[in-house]
């Protein structure tokens, strides 16, 4: 990654935001940018997790 080069502006989503006029195609680009963040997040608590387990052993000796 090269840290000169400006970062991707991903699309803000908001959660409940009315979708009634979206098409299929747009919805469909959503549906995978919500599925993108989760994936993100189930990363990041399982990095979290990890730091616990790590902490947890280390004390517990």
């Amino acid at each position: 990654m090269d840290l000169d080069e400006p970062r991707k502006k991903l699309p803000d989503i908001v959660l409940g935001e009315d979708i009634s006029t979206l098409s299929a195609h747009e919805l469909e680009k959503r549906i995978a940018r919500l599925e993108e963040e989760i994936a993100r997040c189930a990363e990041a608590i399982k990095a979290r997790n990890a730091t616990k387990s790590a902490a947890e052993s280390f004390f517990k000796k």
